[in-house]
């Protein structure tokens, strides 16, 4: 009930994403005997919620949210930097994941900038989310894997922009529009960790989740949440400027934001200070 309630009232323009992660997060965890780890990888754009959506996910299960020791969080730029180490970094991944899921079954693991990742290297966890009962005696069944990456924004934007052009809302868009496409542009695409992986190729990934890109409006409500959270009253006069100031594309119709919601936290120190 609680991540349900926090993403309709912080997550704003994601219908899918809100529907999509409440159904498998809840329908995981209420299944006594999964017969493998839950798989969701998060796709869109900078500032389109993907990091605070897998924050809530956290949130929802463990007390201390990102603070538990049962939560684990790799950014690739930072913990796997350097090519030439590829090899080590598979080693010390698959040993990482079997010692903390032999200490607690229900760990999660969040990957951020699967984008930026080195090419194979996710494949080495592929045992870990097959459909295996035990890997030397460790069942990983009750383990999430959540993947956050910006590849795939551009076909995501592609099927928002036809929606749009032919004037239906993005309300309309359903995951069936979106997912097969997006799965596919992933995995071909050169630049990312998932270029053709292992984990995509054997269906091991549930959900390929989309994140639309943001619009004008979306940003005003960002823009007031944060207001808010910060204790300050909305100033609608204030709202507006900061919206006003970000950039919008395509150049011409100027309908998404392309930071998204990335940039109000340090707009608002300008006007809160």
């Amino acid at each position: 009930a609680a991540l349900q309630e926090n993403l309709d009232k912080k997550l704003f323009g994601q219908h899918l994403v809100s529907k999509v992660v409440v159904k498998a997060v809840r329908g995981f965890l209420n299944n006594t005997n999964p017969k493998k780890p839950l798989a969701l990888s998060l796709h869109g754009w900078t500032g389109t919620g993907k990091n605070f959506v897998s924050k809530i996910v956290a949130e929802s299960i463990y007390k201390r949210g990102l603070q538990s020791k049962y939560v684990h969080q790799f950014v690739a730029t930072l913990h796997f930097p350097h090519a030439h180490s590829i090899n080590l970094y598979k080693d010390q991944l698959q040993s990482w994941i079997r010692g903390n899921v032999s200490v607690c079954p229900r760990s999660l693991f969040i990957f951020d900038e699967m984008d930026k990742m080195h090419a194979g290297l996710i494949d080495s966890i592929k045992p870990f989310l097959d459909y295996y009962e035990l890997l030397d005696g460790v069942s990983y069944r009750q383990a999430i894997f959540i993947f956050l990456s910006n590849a795939g924004a551009e076909k995501i934007t592609e099927v928002a922009l036809d929606f749009w052009r032919n004037g239906r809302t993005r309300e309309d868009i359903q995951l069936t529009d979106i997912q097969n496409a997006l799965s596919v542009s992933v995995f071909n695409n050169r630049n990312s960790g998932f270029w053709h992986s292992t984990l995509i190729d054997k269906n091991l990934i549930d959900y390929f989740i989309p994140f639309l890109p943001l619009e004008y409006k979306h940003v005003k409500m960002c823009i007031r949440v944060e207001v808010e959270s910060r204790g300050y009253t909305v100033d609608e006069d204030i709202v507006s400027r900061i919206a006003d100031e970000m950039t919008y594309f395509p150049r011409e119709e100027r309908i998404y934001s392309d930071k998204g919601c990335k940039t109000v936290d340090a707009k608002l120190d300008y006007y809160y200070d």
